[in-house]
């Protein structure tokens, strides 16, 4: 037996204890995939498409958002947000003016918030349920959207969150079980939301990181209810908390500006923080073979690797750090552990580094990945191939290994911001106007 201590991402038991559930690959829970970490174990998807090539089905997408898709057996779950040109008291709405660089104006128009079912076969639309109808109170980033929040589901509910305008929980077949407002938040520079729940046995993990009163909670999967909140010394942030079984115990870890934190998951006491990020925080750490690794990017980059047993209290200078490196480091998209290699993108740009995960040995840093510009959505990997979109429409699809190797590079016609979801030998990618399912064809 090893004597690592076991880590487990939240989803193992996320779903135990469910009626019929197992943790299957070939279903897509939460926007990283079924062990949160943005790999399929299973399957082997195309790495060549075109808009003539290999696209199974292409559908619209009512609305705008940038969450990422999700998949349970024969359905797929997206959310988005419907501008409905009317003002609260149901007249047409003015403009919304230019905003100021790099962020949208306010918006004046009420906008309907939707859960949208889709079945896998054809992406033929199942059901679609409104789940809320406000005026949004900030614009967001000029390249955001206002259903920015990935849903997740246990194989019984579904859970959308739309951060400001509420948490919701669905059934399958979109019977609304309860709703919960959390508040309103005040993001930095007012760029919008975007940290997505997490999972774990009967909590629902909400990272409630903004320019107020910032809190952790974890609620009733079952009715809402909050179990407990903790009070967070943070401005916004954007990551989503992951859960790791640490020496027996669940713990859940959340990346900070001042410092990244793991709270027990039955009481939510602070374990241990350590200070060293950037001053934004997007990438959602990873967990990998008893560490968590922790990323972030604006005006100076950090990359850290806790090991997590035995870890207690301020680790910042301690041993528990094994290793650090600032270079290249990622902005928005998170970063990508496959066969043992660290795979993470350049700020927001087509600049791909790989390390060695344990060690964090250079294998190649700082590789163009020509005809990539501006990447949002992180890394996926699937039958030996890492795959990298751009939200210009282009994925480069790479052979995993120590040197890099470029296998083609495709291109759809649309913007990508969601990451890749993966199930089988098809893969669903969302764009601001459709989504594609890319599988093999005649």
């Amino acid at each position: 037996m090893s004597r690592n201590p076991i880590i487990r991402v939240w989803f193992v038991l996320a779903v135990a204890g469910c009626a019929g559930s197992v943790l299957a690959q070939d279903e897509w829970p939460t926007w990283r995939g079924p062990r949160g970490d943005g790999v399929a174990r299973s399957g082997s998807p195309p790495t060549e498409w075109s808009e003539q090539k290999n696209i199974k089905w292409k559908v619209a997408v009512p609305g705008l958002g940038s969450s990422s898709p999700i998949v349970w057996k024969d359905r797929i779950y997206l959310t988005t947000a419907i501008d409905t040109k009317k003002t609260p008291d149901g007249k047409p709405a003015p403009e919304p003016g230019s905003g100021r660089r790099g962020i949208n104006a306010k918006p004046t128009a009420i906008h309907d918030f939707f859960v949208v079912c889709l079945d896998r076969k054809d992406g033929r639309e199942v059901w679609r349920r409104k789940v809320n109808s406000v005026l949004p109170h900030e614009g967001g980033h000029s390249t955001g959207t206002q259903a920015s929040n990935s849903p997740i589901t246990d194989g019984e509910r579904l859970y959308a969150f739309f951060g400001s305008r509420g948490m919701h929980c669905l059934d399958l077949d979109g019977k609304v079980l309860w709703s919960k407002d959390l508040g309103r938040m005040k993001t930095m520079f007012r760029f919008g939301e975007g940290a997505s729940p997490t999972l774990y046995g009967d909590a629902l993990i909400v990272n409630w990181d903004h320019q107020g009163d910032s809190f952790l909670a974890a609620l009733n999967k079952k009715t809402g209810d909050e179990l407990w909140r903790k009070d967070r010394n943070e401005g916004t942030t954007w990551a989503s908390p992951v859960v790791a079984e640490v020496d027996g115990k669940p713990q859940i870890i959340v990346a900070g500006v001042k410092a990244s934190r793991a709270y027990d998951l039955k009481s939510g006491d602070l374990i241990w923080s350590c200070k060293g990020q950037a001053r934004s925080i997007v990438p959602t750490p990873i967990l990998h073979d008893g560490r968590v690794i922790l990323m972030s990017w604006f005006m100076r980059g950090s990359l850290q690797v806790i090991r997590l047993s035995g870890a207690k209290g301020d680790l910042a200078d301690s041993k528990h750090v094994e290793w650090t490196h600032s270079r290249n480091c990622p902005y928005v998209p998170s970063g990508l552990v496959y066969d043992g290699r660290l795979y993470f993108i350049r700020q927001n740009n087509g600049v791909l580094s790989c390390l060695e995960a344990k060690t964090g040995k250079v294998y190649y840093e700082g590789e163009r990945l020509r005809g990539l510009k501006t990447v949002y959505a992180s890394p996926v990997a699937a039958a030996g191939h890492v795959y990298v979109t751009s939200r210009e429409g282009q994925t480069l699809v790479l052979k995993s290994g120590s040197t890099f190797e470029r296998v083609a590079l495709n291109e759809l016609d649309d913007v990508f911001d969601a990451s890749i979801a993966i199930v089988g030998d098809e893969m669903y990618l969302r764009g601001w106007k459709h989504l594609y399912c890319i599988a093999k064809t005649p």
